[in-house]
């Protein structure tokens, strides 16, 4: 046997990527190959590696005509959900890793977050307006759940009276729920819970590390009576593969107790598209050509286009179907398109520890 032959990709257990090809900026490729021995093995289990890092600052900054903020803040840098379709992928080929394995299990925790917030937040230059979190990898993700970077910048927007907009699929999220709950009484906080199919099997394939879609609509619930406003996003929408699902998700989520919901149609960035082509092909095969088909169609021909104002809607018939489906399950649901504005008037600069008049 040659023992340069490169080893046949193949499905790791608990993960979805099925390769860790170097990312774009690397001079050097990496190649897995057979050791020459003729025997099969099975791979030892992939475990999940965490390093920290201190950031100058934490509050980044974005002039995208496509979203409603332009400020957000990420606990982390690559996400154990491990979403095969995940946007934030290629964000991992600027620290060197691969967008594909190592963003599920190379991960960077940033402890210092809150007291880097803090510091931000008492610039007399600062001007308050939403942060937005969970927009690039997931606050909730499973090591929150010992790591708590997420509570304690949760904590110092509540001493803040600083608004809040958090997107999720990490059920971890009913934890704070005491501190959402009483921000949200003020109109500071709201959550947003993704959804994008009711199948367990195929999200259990395709967001291997993700509550189930049981699990995530009693987290709308929770969330819910807690007082806390919530939307469903039904995103990505996978035409040929989740489609179908639309009015079932809007609908169960709004059973659930969740105001309103969004939707986006599946995108595929840079490296993403190969992976996500590599994980299609595995779990089903019978429909690559169907999906990658009208998601073409939605791209102006491309896997993707990255267009402002084209990229989270898509163009052409199938992405004018979509939204018409989307608008109708709305409006038959009774739920809004949107969440209410958050108040940024309350915003108030805390008395820091040790500051002189802390002592009357």
């Amino acid at each position: 046997m040659d023992s340069t032959a490169p080893l046949q990709k193949r499905p790791t257990p608990g993960r979805a990527a099925a390769s860790n090809d170097a990312g774009r900026y690397e001079a050097l490729r990496r190649d897995a190959v057979h050791d020459g021995w003729d025997m099969e093995e099975d791979l030892p289990p992939l475990r999940t590696e965490v390093t920290e890092e201190v950031p100058r600052r934490i509050i980044t900054r974005n002039t995208s005509p496509d979203v409603p903020f332009d400020r957000s803040i990420n606990p982390y840098r690559g996400c154990e959900h491990g979403c095969i379709y995940c946007f934030a992928r290629p964000t991992h080929a600027y620290l060197g890793l691969s967008p594909g394995l190592d963003f599920e299990t190379r991960l960077i925790a940033r402890p210092d977050a809150a007291q880097v917030l803090d510091a931000e937040l008492r610039r007399k230059s600062y001007r308050c307006d939403v942060i937005a979190i969970g927009t690039n990898t997931d606050p909730y993700q499973p090591i929150e759940r010992e790591r708590r970077v997420m509570r304690d910048v949760l904590e110092v927007l509540q001493r803040f009276r600083h608004p809040v907009g958090i997107a999720t699929k990490g059920t971890l999220v009913e934890r704070d729920a005491d501190i959402l709950g009483d921000m949200a009484a003020d109109g500071l906080a709201h959550v947003g819970i993704s959804v994008t199919t009711l199948q367990a099997d195929v999200a259990r394939k395709m967001e291997p590390r993700v509550p189930s879609p049981k699990r995530r609509l009693q987290a709308i619930e929770a969330l819910a009576k807690a007082g806390v406003p919530v939307r469903v996003m039904v995103s990505p929408i996978v035409p040929g593969l989740t489609d179908h699902e639309i009015e079932g998700i809007v609908a169960a989520a709004r059973d659930a107790g969740a105001q309103a919901a969004s939707m986006i149609p599946l995108r595929l960035p840079a490296e993403v598209s190969a992976l996500w082509q590599e994980w299609l092909a595995e779990h089903y095969p019978e429909r690559v050509g169907r999906v990658m088909s009208k998601l073409r169609d939605m791209h102006g021909g491309k896997d993707y286009d990255s267009e402002w104002g084209k990229r989270m809607r898509g163009q052409g018939v199938w992405a004018e179907l979509l939204q018409q489906r989307f608008a109708r399950s709305v409006r038959a649901t009774g739920l809004d398109e949107s969440l209410p504005k958050l108040r940024t008037d309350l915003f108030e600069v805390p008395l820091a520890k040790g500051d002189q008049l802390a002592l009357f």
